[in-house]
């Protein structure tokens, strides 16, 4: 098929891939240089998309309950049931909960299906649970959602403010661009965040923030400008917030540090993402960012200005259709001209009367009954949303629920009454918008496999079965088109947001459309613009939870692991969910160990991890892990429904908890083909490893072998002494199925050799019974750099052969010269060694 540019599935940096097709589902990914948004960089995730492109554990039909249907009647039982819920119930007891992950075209169809036709805009997505607050800022400072900058802004800044965000692992490929301003200009970099994060370490300068205290921190820079003289008195607010107050809990050195800083750096650039947004005073945070670059002039210029960073690869592109609960279509609003306007281009027989239920809410209206008729698309909300209990019970209350998902068994389409088989990322065809507002295609590697459809042509079928006209696009052109012309409205009203140029665009053209910016550099200049006083605002202590949970995302993992978790190589950085705590909050957990978090949402458990890089009296655990791999982990069961009053958007990261120690008897680990979830235990999780699955055990009582190992000829061993039993199972030519390792007092051999061995023959069954070569291979470490495989020990090695620098590294061995995600790592070894030199001098 020769090479076909398309764009990452990934983060919202919008990373151009340029993708070769080698056979059947196998694909070469490399960046593409030609792109705008990374100029041929990726990151360890984007690197590994083609280890996720296997039908492993693909909907490839529809399903109603648990039986193989037809489209037809599939698409029939849909039509039939969402109309007559509207019949009985009205059209508010209808909802759509839609995702980032979804193409413009997509969004843009069920959206217009919702609020144009079935009359209620109780659509959502579950990028209301990353940037929803950022959205509701840009609307009231700027009145429309605008990101005001664009990435070469961040190549000529002097100064970059990092708020809440983990630049080097959720946006590496951004970090890349910092690190070369850094390198070229001498740019500074401050990260402000409640943790001391793998790009909190290469900052400039660390700004450890109480969590939710960013409002009192920007309010007091402000004032703390203006007493310097270096604020426009006609931008400032009467009265300023008060001298003295709430600065988020900064030490006053610290907070002279930041101050001289931004002071000296008029070219400055505020990133801020999940850790500003994902908090009940997101959108004040939001706009106290703003507020200070409003002040200080630093916004419509080069190397300036505030930079909202989305989570998902469209986000952005769901915010310009109208994916959101609370806007109409084309950032227009619910003024009775826009609805005219609005239906009259639609041709909209019952366009929608105002705002929709927002996603905290519409599930609260699945669960108490309000809302019956629920379509989830390309979305988990059964682990991604906060109290995800209370969301699964919502889910088995709903009379109808039906899932478009790529994944058969999600835990959100387990609840599903119908599943309507979607087509995944190497198969869609269409656009997203990145983070600078810049749209790219995405386009098809592969056929559709099995019966799966695009999202949009399942929701148009659905929508001509409801006798709904203008639903019968042949293409996704088509739909791109449309909604290229129904920027005219945004235009009319007022609005950046303007693609009337592609309106016309033939199929050809759409199929080589180049990605495009659009708004310009700096939309915002020359448009009005408003300072918002905000005030900061703390959660109120709980003595019976003492500690605050803060979650988020690991380095090479994505959402809830439907697509990340099937490769091998990203599965080497974190193979469990962590539960990061300081040691002076440790006590009675052994690091390694087991521990429940509790809060009054819910309780899930974690292996410890003990590290001064956690602040005292706060607690940290990953959003990843979902019951199709592990038995605890589930982060989001954690939260309460708490959201922000103007943004609907959840606090994901400050949350009262308490943690407890769990006990087990014995620990095992345990290599198989196939993937199993088993019952009983105290722990389970699993990782993916080349050929099968790698399971992390622990228990009481008996070890049931019997369970855990399937059919086969077994070989066992046992020391009485070390508390140790090892089993291994072979098929019929002498191949490993299956090896499991227990101890009840001794330590587990390591686990990577024994990984390798499964499907292969020709070990020796005491290697196999000890998981380890008789001629012991180079022990490489833990894996730091995944891009490249590049393991601690092996990274020693080097250093320890002379080199000095990231730099060094990365051209002594390879390691952090792709993604660069890894070298705060390398960096942190660096230090460690040169303290032990000097430790060692004195």
């Amino acid at each position: 098929m020769g090479m076909i540019r398309t764009t990452c599935a990934y983060c919202g940096v919008g990373c151009g891939i340029a993708a070769e097709v080698m056979g059947e589902r196998c694909v070469t990914i490399r960046g593409d240089a030609a792109h705008p948004a990374n100029f041929g960089k990726l990151c360890s995730k984007g690197t590994h998309l083609g280890e996720t492109v296997s039908l492993d554990g693909r909907l490839l039909h529809p399903m109603i309950g648990e039986r193989r249907a037809g489209w037809d009647e599939t698409l029939d039982l849909v039509a039939d049931r969402m109309r007559a819920c509207i019949a009985e119930h009205g059209p508010d007891s209808v909802a759509l909960y839609v995702s980032g992950q979804l193409l413009t075209e997509d969004y843009y169809v069920a959206n217009k299906l919702m609020k144009g036709f079935v009359g209620s805009a109780n659509i959502d997505t579950n990028s209301r649970l990353c940037m929803a607050s950022a959205v509701a800022a840009h609307n009231r400072a700027f009145g429309e959602d605008i990101v005001p900058v664009t990435y070469d802004d961040l190549d000529e800044a002097d100064l970059i403010l990092l708020v809440g965000s983990n630049t080097a692992w959720c946006h590496p490929v951004i970090w890349q661009r910092i690190e070369a301003a850094r390198e070229k200009r001498g740019t500074k970099i401050v990260v402000i965040d409640p943790r001391r994060t793998e790009t909190a370490e290469q900052a400039d300068l660390f700004v450890p923030v109480l969590p939710d205290g960013d409002v009192g921190l920007f309010n007091a820079l402000l004032v703390e400008m203006a007493a310097r003289g270096l604020v426009d008195e006609h931008a400032l607010p009467q009265p300023l917030p008060p001298a003295g107050g709430e600065n988020g809990g900064v030490s006053a050195e610290t907070f002279t540090a930041l101050a001289d800083l931004v002071a000296a750096h008029p070219r400055m650039v505020t990133v801020f993402s999940m850790g500003a947004n994902q908090s009940v005073a997101g959108t004040d945070k939001g706009n106290a960012i703003i507020n200070l670059h409003l002040a200080m002039g630093r916004i419509n210029m080069p190397g300036a200005g505030p930079f909202s960073m989305t989570g998902q690869p469209n986000a952005m592109g769901g915010r310009e259709v109208g994916g959101l609960a609370n806007m109409l279509a084309c950032h227009l609003g619910f003024s009775g001209e826009e609805r005219a306007d609005v239906a009259a281009f639609w041709q909209a027989p019952r366009i929608c009367s105002g705002p929709g239920l927002k996603a905290v809410d519409l599930f609260r209206a699945v669960h108490d009954g309000r809302v019956k008729f629920l379509w989830v698309m390309a979305t988990n909300p059964a682990v991604s949303m906060p109290d995800a209990g209370f969301v699964r019970e919502a889910l088995a209350r709903c009379e109808t629920v039906i899932v478009s998902d790529v994944i058969a068994d999600t835990d959100t389409a387990k609840l599903a009454h119908v599943r309507l088989p979607a087509l995944a990322w190497g198969e869609k065809d269409g656009t997203v918008t990145n983070s600078e507002r810049r749209i790219s295609r995405q386009r098809a590697l592969f056929a559709a496999p099995g019966e799966a459809r695009a999202d949009w042509a399942i929701i148009g079928d659905v929508a001509q079965r409801m006798g709904f006209a203008g639903f019968d696009w042949t293409n996704a052109a088509g739909v791109f088109r449309e909604y290229a012309a129904m920027t005219a409205l945004a235009v009319k009203h007022g609005k950046v947001l303007d693609l009337i140029d592609k309106a016309g665009l033939s199929d050809a053209e759409y199929e080589a459309m180049e990605p495009f910016l659009w708004g310009g550099r700096h939309p915002m200049a020359g448009r009005a613009m408003r300072h918002v006083p905000v005030e900061a605002r703390v959660r109120e202590a709980d003595p019976d939870y003492p500690l605050r949970l803060n979650t988020g995302r690991y380095r090479d993992q994505w959402h809830t692991m439907t697509r990340t978790g099937l490769s091998p190589t990203l599965a080497q950085h974190r193979r469990e969910p962590l539960l990061e705590v300081h040691p002076a909050d440790a006590a009675g957990l052994a690091d390694g160990g087991l521990a429940r978090v509790v809060t009054a949402s819910g309780a899930s458990v974690f292996r410890v991890s003990v590290t001064e890089a956690q602040a005292r009296g706060q607690v940290f655990v990953p959003m990843h892990w979902t019951d199709a791999m592990a038995s605890g982990g589930r982060g989001n069961v954690l939260p309460d429904q708490s959201v922000d009053p103007v943004s609907g958007q959840p606090g994901f990261k400050n949350n009262a908890c308490r943690i407890e120690p769990v006990a087990s008897d014995w620990r095992a680990f345990l290599v198989r083909h196939d993937a199993i979830a088993p019952q009983g235990l105290a722990w389970w999780s699993r990782s993916a490893i080349a050929g099968g699955w790698l399971y992390e055990l622990a228990g009481d009582g008996a070890v049931d072998a019997d369970v855990l190992l399937p059919a086969g000829e077994r070989v066992e061993a046992v020391d009485m002494a070390r508390g140790m039993r090892r089993l291994a199972v072979l098929d019929a030519g002498g191949m490993l199925k299956a090896a499991l390792y227990v101890t009840r007092t001794g330590q587990l051999p390591a686990r990577e050799w024994i990984s390798s061995q499964l499907g292969a023959g020709g070990a020796a069954l005491p290697e196999l019974l000890a998981a380890r070569p008789s001629a012991p291979a180079p022990d490489r470490g833990p894996v730091v750099c995944v891009c490249h495989g590049i393991g601690a020990k092996q990274l020693l090695a080097v250093v320890e052969q002379g080199a000095g620098t990231v730099a060094d590294v990365g051209k002594a061995c390879g390691a952090g010269t792709n993604c660069g995600s890894c070298r705060p790592a390398i960096a942190r070894m660096l230090r460690e060694w040169n303290e032990t030199l000097v430790e060692a001098a004195e």
